[in-house]
């Protein structure tokens, strides 16, 4: 049986674990959706998960940024180096 090793990124288990507790809020601010509040009911809920959803993609962005860094720099440090043992001989 394979094993998978598997890292989970910030930006699945941060949005994940946000969208757990707006569902736990939602369960506690029932009484507004019984009292007929709709629209301040959803209207709280639908904005939360649009800032849940803006907060993974940014996270995604970042994620990829810095990945594209580390790529770059480690890709150049075999570069520096050799200019550097140029210069010195």
């Amino acid at each position: 049986m394979k094993t998978f090793n598997r890292k989970f990124k910030r930006s699945t288990y941060l949005p994940l674990a946000l969208t757990l507790y707006v569902a736990f809020m939602a369960y506690v601010g029932r009484s507004y959706f019984i009292n007929g509040e709709y629209f301040y009911y959803f209207g709280v809920i639908g904005a939360t998960l649009i800032v849940i959803i803006l907060l993974h993609f940014s996270l995604k962005r970042r994620e990829a940024m810095r990945e594209k860094r580390n790529k770059d720099d480690k890709s150049s440090y075999g570069r520096y180096e050799d200019t550097k043992e140029d210069k010195t001989t």
